[in-house]
């Protein structure tokens, strides 16, 4: 599930078409039980018509997270997941179909920085089950997966991990990075989620969709929405558009239903693809 690096997504959020409207009642209606009411788009609900959604609390965890030195606690279960599934099944049909079959599992973070963001560099642009691959070489050959041991790396082992000559640069550069700055202390857990993305794209080799990674697998916050990540794109077509390819107003119509659980939605649109969890 990946993207390409500094890769920007459009900032406003485009009004559905009536084509765009019209391809997902198709799909939807034909996915829908027979005896259930005709479904309608996210652009035609009301206020009136469906129960407003909860606002996600912000998950638990210390006030204050320092970066890059400090690691930030792991939570293996995200605490907003079970009320997350439960909203999104009774909004969407493609989902009330889909969550089911993945239960007693879910997005889980690994409490470091560093690995998220390196692991999310390694995922940029290839499958989950490749990225797993990489990954996997890589933790062998640097077992102590510090930015003071990856500092001291050298290009031709990264790249004999797997790592493309690039991957292997930013890599690097991301271990510099944290290493220069492990006295620096950022309040991570306050900032919006914007202002988390302006941050982290100010290195080397970290763009929008990597930012993002972070925010759903160190951060855990509820409501992201990757539209640049390839896997999602591709799991919407499939389940929503009969396979057709997808509009980036489309792609935002049919988040905008999930909200304000939108990385919930995604990760399940992501397992629908792959039955390797996606982690980083």
């Amino acid at each position: 599930m990946s993207a390409t690096p500094k890769a920007k997504s459009a900032v406003a959020v485009m009004a559905p078409t009536a084509k765009s409207t019209a391809r997902m009642r198709r799909t939807v209606t034909v996915a829908a039980p027979a005896a259930a009411p005709r479904a309608k788009t996210p652009a035609a609900k009301t206020a009136a018509s469906a129960p407003a959604k909860a606002v996600p609390a912000p998950v638990a965890a210390s006030p204050i997270a320092t970066f890059p030195s400090a690691k930030f606690p792991p939570a293996k279960f995200p605490p907003y997941w079970n009320d997350a599934k439960c909203e999104l099944m009774k909004c969407d049909r493609v989902l009330r179909r889909i969550i089911p079959q993945f239960d007693g599992v879910s997005l889980t973070s690994r409490g470091d920085p560093f690995a998220t963001l390196a692991r999310s560099i390694v995922g940029q642009q290839i499958s989950v089950a490749a990225a797993q691959a990489v990954w996997n070489r890589l933790s062998a050959a640097y077992p102590d997966f510090t930015p003071a041991r990856l500092a001291r790396a050298n290009v031709e082992k990264l790249r004999a991990c797997g790592l493309s000559q690039r991957k292997a640069e930013y890599i690097l550069d991301l271990a510099a990075h944290f290493k220069q700055g492990g006295d620096r202390t950022v309040d991570w857990l306050t900032l919006e989620d914007e202002a988390v993305i302006g941050a982290l794209t100010g290195i080397r080799g970290i763009g929008r969709w990597t930012a993002e990674m972070f925010l759903m697998f160190n951060l855990m916050r509820p409501d992201v929405f990757p539209v640049d990540d390839l896997g999602l794109r591709k799991a919407v077509s499939q389940h929503y558009f009969s396979g057709e390819k997808v509009t980036l107003s489309e792609l935002r119509e049919v988040g905008e239903n999930w909200a304000p659980w939108r990385s919930v939605g995604t990760w399940y649109m992501w397992r629908s693809l792959d039955p390797l969890p996606v982690e980083y």
